[in-house]
């Protein structure tokens, strides 16, 4: 039989001060990201004068893409912050968010069959896995599922949550 090993808890309270702070920064790093990214899609403005309209707002689409999975992560930080553990659903947020930037950047190139057929089924895969906790889930509809279903409902696919 194994014995549980407990830690001192001077040590467990030192170790969570030090994960707040460094999250801390790390939120920080965020946010100054954000401000980064946002300054260079104003930048790319410019290119509507210099470029066509299809190039420069292909860039600044692409601009904003971005900016927008680096707030996902930075609601991933705060979840972490408020709830003490972070949910897998917000990862899959921002990996969705990134991919379907990947996508935007690849949309006009001549792309095989095989490398679109793989970009739909991770694409597809990842919105299986944020809509399974509304599969799955036992005790009412979450805030989560009813997201997804909201979003579903607006493209015209209809999804029904466990209850």
């Amino acid at each position: 039989m194994m014995n549980a090993v407990s830690l001192d808890p001077k040590l467990t309270r030192f170790f969570e001060i030090s994960a707040r702070a460094v999250l801390s920064l790390f939120v920080v790093t965020i946010l100054l990201a954000t401000l980064a990214g946002i300054a260079a899609t104003l930048y790319d403005l410019r290119l509507v004068a210099s470029q066509g309209f299809h190039d420069a707002f292909k860039t600044i689409l692409i601009d904003m893409l971005c900016v927008l999975a680096i707030v996902e992560i930075l609601r991933t930080a705060l979840a972490y912050f408020t709830e003490g553990r972070v949910k897998v659903t917000y990862i899959i947020d921002t990996v969705m968010v990134t991919v379907l930037t990947e996508v935007m950047a690849f949309w006009h190139r001549d792309l095989d069959w095989q490398r679109l057929a793989m970009l739909i089924a991770l694409v597809m895969s990842l919105a299986a896995s944020a809509l399974s906790p509304c599969a799955f889930r036992r005790a009412g509809r979450s805030r989560n599922c009813e997201k997804f279903t909201q979003v579903l409902a607006s493209c015209h696919i209809t999804a029904t949550c466990a209850v």
